[in-house]
């Protein structure tokens, strides 16, 4: 029980460092505002003089290379041994976090500033593409709840990041120093994340898991060559299917044994032993029972990238003063990471509808209706719709909605995947998730441009 919490808080962590990169580029979007959209005045007005439409970039260039990635994952993760994908994407996201945290020190003009900082968005986000989906193939071998504790991690990822913004704005350093000591704190965090996964197959209790999804395949080659060995000893020998046959005096055969009858298997051979036999189904046949869930996870994430984070960061509070400073820190990102991470633990005690319930996929379809309703808060700047929602109160109740359904319904499909599928393609389901996970994050991404256009 004890290796089992170990195991389970190493994954914790691994959840969490899956998407460190994302969370703190995105909670830090008013500080890359500031370097960026530098103010002039024009006749006593202030304007920006250029508009680099950080947020819809910044989630296009980070969902596009997980997208990527994830697909190219899905087919070398064979070829590839699973600690150079890990510890290796580890180690290169801690070196951009190093270079994103150096680059707040260094004076550069906005446009070359802005080059580098996608540039880093999209290597680092190829890098956590790879180690996301590594990861899940490597959850899906162990029991279903480590799934949920995994997917809780990455909730978490998000409010950790919000605290450390907050934490941030609210000190007495000044803004350089403030966000120098933010892009500090991942560098810990995926330093933490690296010596988990170092403790993870030192632990009996995961080896156990872990050892099997080596024995399926190694288990099938040696049974093969026993069965091949046999069968030409057999035929060298003159036996053939549980028979012995001997040239007697008259010419003809004289039979030892019963051939109709089968040799029976032997009794100790237990279920584990049977399914070494068993070659892996193939990625068709594995796509075809997890088919719903794959609809799911795209829908789900597909609704939440299109309007979050490149429409509700742009809402303004009805109450101007030193609240507004934490405004966006708190309504959007704190509330939305805090309800994801909760919809996504919630999960390990409550698992509604049922995987094969039709219900579930409604529901995931029914929740576009918070495009609208997001849309129709407080945007600002704003150019057809109209303000529906002004109160702070309105879009804080509509993004804890948002949110805590978001984390919900991802973990629950991300869990009930690995379930519809033999135990020996659990990685394989897993991998497969995490493509359609990252297909729903870039068509979010890609319709965030048009949706922030119609505000």
């Amino acid at each position: 029980m004890y290796r089992g919490c170990l195991v389970g808080i190493c994954f914790f962590i691994l959840g969490l460092g899956t998407l460190l990169p994302w969370n703190f580029f995105m909670t830090a979007s008013l500080y890359f505002q500031a370097r960026l959209n530098t103010i002039e005045l024009s006749n006593s007005t202030t304007v920006v003089s250029k508009e680099y439409y950080f947020n819809n970039w910044m989630t296009l260039l980070s969902q596009l290379p997980l997208l990527l990635f994830t697909l190219l994952n899905s087919f070398l993760y064979h070829r590839i041994s699973e600690a150079v994908r890990i510890a290796g994407s580890l180690v290169f996201i801690l070196l951009l976090f190093i270079l994103t945290a150096v680059i707040v020190k260094v004076p550069m003009e906005e446009d070359r500033f802005f080059s580098v900082t996608m540039a880093t968005i999209w290597f680092i986000n190829s890098f956590g593409a790879v180690l996301q989906g590594s990861c899940f193939g490597l959850v899906g071998l162990l029991p279903q709840k480590y799934s949920t504790v995994f997917m809780s991690g990455q909730g978490l990822a998000g409010t950790f990041a919000a605290i450390a913004m907050l934490l941030a704005i609210a000190s007495d350093a000044d803004s350089e120093t403030a966000a120098l000591g933010y892009f500090i704190t991942p560098c810990v965090g995926t330093l933490v994340t690296l010596g988990s996964y170092v403790l993870l197959p030192r632990l009996e209790f995961a080896q156990h898991y872990l050892n099997k999804s080596v024995k399926y395949e190694a288990g099938t080659t040696d049974e093969l060559l026993k069965e091949s060995s046999t069968v030409e000893n057999g035929k060298l020998n003159g036996h053939a299917n549980g028979t012995a046959t001997s040239s007697s005096p008259e010419g003809g055969a004289e039979v030892e044994g019963d051939p109709g009858t089968e040799r029976p298997k032997p009794a100790f051979l237990s279920l584990e032993q049977e399914e070494k036999g068993q070659a892996k189904a193939s990625v068709v046949e594995v796509f075809k029972k997890i088919w719903v869930m794959a609809f799911c996870v795209t829908f789900v994430f597909t609704v939440t990238l299109s309007v979050f984070p490149a429409v509700t960061v742009d809402v303004r509070t009805s109450f101007p003063g030193k609240w507004e400073r934490f405004f966006i820190s708190v309504c959007c990102f704190l509330i939305f990471n805090l309800n994801d991470w909760f919809g996504r633990t919630v999960t390990t005690f409550i698992c509604w509808p049922a995987k094969e319930s039709r219900l579930f996929p409604l529901l995931v379809v029914c929740r576009v209706v918070f495009v609208p309703l997001l849309m129709l808060c407080n945007v600002q700047d704003r150019y057809f719709l109209p303000v529906f929602f002004s109160h702070d109160a309105a879009f804080a109740f509509i993004m804890t909605l948002f949110s805590l359904s978001s984390g919900y319904f991802v973990c629950l499909s991300m869990s009930y995947a690995p379930q519809l599928v033999d135990k020996k393609d659990g990685e394989t389901a897993g991998a497969l998730m995490t493509f359609f996970l990252a297909l729903g994050l870039s068509i979010g991404a890609a319709l965030s441009f048009p949706l922030r256009a119609l505000v």
